[in-house]
């Protein structure tokens, strides 16, 4: 049972919108040989190949109803029992609470298997929202610029046609600082659930991509010697 635990890296990612986790579960995912599993992925599978879980999400999500904790810890029970997570996975988007830890552990459990590590990249908000609500979309063509890292020529107006620039509904600042408040109110507890069992290791996410990535893998190299 220890050997199988010791052969296997389930890493639990954490970090809200803007902190860059999918760019790094991506690196882990490529350096470590283990599947880097979205939660947001396994939504879109499931519901794309009309799964049974694919229509049980979609009956409630239809009726602008949230999709109940079991329906996607069954999906995740599902993806971590294919053959390519034998050896541990990124998780990603899951959990997002407690209760969902609490799963994943039983789901591990099961098979001799546990979080090994759980990394929390972790931004400051100010930096966060720059991130998030920089980005502006041409009216013609739709190019899409960044106020910090892929500004336009001149303001307001696309380099490709010389179109009017705008913010979507969905990156002006007062959206995304309440989707950065939402995250910390449904994540903070769970931190502090990783922290207290002594899983939790901070890294500092406004470094350089490079930067983040070896104090990633150094907390997971550091992490499966212990």
């Amino acid at each position: 049972m220890e050997s199988k635990q010791a052969q296997s890296r389930f890493i639990v990612l954490l970090g809200a919108p803007g902190a860059g986790k999918g760019t790094q579960a991506a690196y882990l995912e490529e350096v470590l040989g283990i599947p880097h599993v979205s939660s947001g992925d396994l939504f879109r599978e499931n519901l794309r190949n009309e799964t049974g879980l694919g229509k049980l999400a979609r009956s409630y999500m239809d009726k602008g109803e949230l999709v109940p904790d079991e329906v996607t810890i069954a999906m995740v029970k599902e993806r971590l029992a294919r053959p390519d997570c034998a050896g541990g996975a990124v998780l990603d988007g899951f959990p997002r609470t407690i209760a969902q830890a609490q799963a994943l552990d039983e789901i591990l459990a099961e098979t001799g298997r546990r979080v090994g590590i759980v990394p929390y990249i972790k931004v400051p908000d100010d930096v966060l929202l720059a991130r998030l609500a920089g980005r502006w979309t041409c009216r013609q063509c739709e190019a899409v610029y960044h106020e910090l890292f892929n500004p336009p020529k001149i303001a307001g107006k696309c380099d490709v046609c010389g179109g009017e620039l705008y913010q979507r509904a969905d990156d002006t600042p007062e959206t995304q600082r309440r989707r950065i408040e939402v995250y910390f109110q449904q994540t903070t507890p769970l931190i502090e659930y990783y922290r207290d069992r002594g899983l939790l290791v901070e890294i500092d996410g406004a470094q350089s991509i490079e930067r983040v990535q070896a104090d990633l893998l150094a907390a997971i190299q550091s992490g499966s010697q212990s």
